[in-house]
């Protein structure tokens, strides 16, 4: 075992340039799928969060005072879709409203009694508004209800596309890189096919011969999975910040890279040694046949 080992990494130094090649070409695949893995990651979190700002109003009846109106709050943060319903006083509401308009001297001393006590309740799942929405108009206490199925069935549409999409797109360029990977790596069986027909007319088992260049193909995996993570760590960073300079791209946060840190490793890690072993077992096949 210590030779085939031995002879797995003196492959990788005697046929310097092929293995370089596989590298580079493996490194480039990698922060491809890595790359747009995040992109995909980012527009997801986005449409969540702007998902979440579709809210809905929860008007109550005007003939209740402060407390009874609060008591129907309590009444839907019981409804299971319910995350959150924020109490906004009719004072507030009026307050807000002023803001909104600018502060204008035409709108100072409005009643508040013009306004209604209200709740802005965020759900937990969007795609099941129109039942929520449902659920609450029935409570005791509640006038009228704003919402906006629509926007709501809108963001839901767009992250099940980012979801297809982003499997669908991702598969594609699996399968690209490992032609790519493995038509690189045949190329580097062929400069030494005439030492694997020697090998074998001298009695050297299939698995005998393969061995070391399952242990190149880790070690070209694991360099590679290395290199393209830091690669893609350093461009992501770089990217991150100039968007956050960028005043017109202010709206758009990029999720820091500590928090898929843990993901990305994992999975840099497992592709790597996956093309790189796969790779070179599956090439090596075409020349066992002497």
């Amino acid at each position: 075992m210590g030779y085939l080992f031995r002879e797995g990494i003196r492959n990788m130094y005697t046929h310097g340039f092929m293995s370089f090649a596989a590298v580079c070409v493996t490194v480039a695949c990698l922060v491809i799928i890595g790359s747009f893995s995040l992109i995909i990651y980012n527009l997801s979190i986005f449409v969540s969060d702007m998902e979440q700002q579709n809210r809905v109003l929860v008007y109550v009846d005007e003939s209740y005072d402060s407390a009874e109106a609060k008591s129907v709050g309590s009444r839907i943060n019981l409804i299971e879709n319910v995350r959150e319903a924020e109490f906004m006083s009719r004072e507030e509401a009026g307050r807000r409203f002023i803001e909104q308009q600018g502060g204008g001297e035409a709108y100072e001393g409005i009643d508040a009694s013009t306004f209604r006590d209200r709740f802005i309740v965020t759900l937990e799942d969007n795609s099941k508004m129109q039942e929520t929405v449902e659920q609450i108009r029935q409570l005791q206490g509640v006038a009228s209800i704003s919402d906006r199925p629509e926007l709501a069935e809108g963001f839901t549409t767009i992250q099940r596309i980012l979801n297809i999409a982003s499997i669908a797109i991702i598969l594609v360029l699996l399968v690209v890189s490992l032609f790519m990977i493995s038509n690189t790596i045949k190329l580097a069986m062929y400069d030494r096919r005439d030492e694997i027909a020697i090998m074998k007319m001298i009695g050297a088992t299939n698995r005998f011969i393969r061995f070391p260049y399952f242990v190149e193909g880790f070690l070209i995996g694991v360099i590679s999975g290395a290199v393209a993570f830091f690669l893609e760590w350093g461009l992501y960073d770089l990217l991150a910040r100039r968007i956050t300079e960028m005043q017109s791209l202010q709206l758009f946060n990029i999720v820091p890279f500590r928090q898929v840190f843990f993901p990305m490793v994992v999975t840099f890690g497992a592709a790597g040694l996956f093309v790189g072993m796969f790779g070179s077992v599956m090439s090596i096949r075409k020349f066992l046949d002497v």
